[in-house]
């Protein structure tokens, strides 16, 4: 069966200035549910996460300062939101729900967390709208309860994962790839184990020719036995931010790509859905939602 992480605080209220993309959070299920992609069984709401997992990952004084609500204005502003019970409430359930949607995977092959993907938030720090590294949480989980031995981080959001790449830099069961545009944020790159980094205007079959020449060599020379995947939307050439040109088709064709490639090598996938910052929510929705079409698609389901 398809899971897929979602719940309501996704979307906790923000103040006016802030809501916008937060909305996307509710309409792709809404929309998901409405063309009968699926059915309410198949979404879950994801508990709280445990302490022990978000320090594994992230220091014992940062998250002592976020439970707290003890960071500074200066640091809130660096993170990009108002600093909330809320939004730390939030993001303990969306880092919750993708090692949820891992242990998914496992079973079914692939699951899905309708946000998550919050790659810019450091060991100490947060930045860029993250404050906790769902991915990295919830790789840490896989290896330290033996559930996976080599991990394969597939971010192909339009930004580089340079909290990802900090976390995991020297980890050598877990192996970074970040195919990013090259001038876009953050301005000052961490190292991946590997980078791709794009130049503004790349197009579509530029983008996919790389992704489809690269990727299959990589699942050859690491052989992971998990992969995780950043399946950022703000690649759209309608994004105001991204500085790429993907159509929604090629969006939709990246996807189904790496699903593809995955599931014929029998590895489980977990999907975080990433940004996207186009300015009619609409192409917002509707390529997350062709996400979850691949992966229906390709899965059977």
């Amino acid at each position: 069966m398809l899971k897929i992480a979602y719940d309501p605080i996704y979307s906790h209220p923000l103040p006016e200035g802030h809501r916008f993309p937060m909305v996307k959070y509710e309409l792709i299920p809404e929309q998901l549910l409405y063309q009968g992609l699926i059915t309410r069984e198949n979404l879950f709401s994801p508990s709280p996460l445990e302490e022990e997992w978000i320090v594994k990952a992230h220091s014992a004084d940062y998250w002592r300062r976020l439970k707290t609500l003890e960071l500074t204005p200066k640091e809130m502003r660096v993170i990009g939101f108002p600093l909330s019970a809320a939004l730390i409430e939030r993001e303990i359930r969306i880092a919750r729900g993708t090692i949820d949607c891992a242990l998914y995977a496992l079973d079914y092959g692939v699951a899905l967390n309708v946000a998550g993907g919050t790659h810019h938030a450091f060991h100490d720090r947060g930045e860029g709208f993250c404050i906790l590294n769902d991915i990295a949480i919830a790789a840490n989980y896989l290896l330290a309860s033996a559930k996976s031995k080599r991990i394969l981080i597939v971010d192909l959001d339009v930004h580089q994962g340079n909290g990802t790449a900090a976390l995991f830099y020297g980890e050598e069961r877990v192996f970074t790839f970040s195919m990013h545009g090259e001038h876009n944020y953050p301005f000052r790159k961490e190292k991946s184990d590997l980078d791709i980094g794009l130049p503004d205007g790349t197009n579509g079959g530029t983008y996919l020719s790389l992704l489809e020449k690269q990727l299959p060599v990589l699942l050859a020379q690491q052989r992971p036995d998990f992969v995780f995947y950043l399946s950022g939307v703000d690649v759209l050439s309608t994004d105001k931010y991204g500085k790429l040109l993907l159509s929604q088709a090629e969006c939709q064709q990246r996807d189904a790509f790496v699903l593809n490639t995955c599931q014929k090598k029998g590895l489980p996938v977990a999907i975080s859905m990433g940004g996207g910052y186009s300015p009619d929510i609409r192409n917002i929705v509707d390529a997350h939602c062709n996400t979850f079409r691949a992966a229906a698609d390709i899965y059977g389901w």
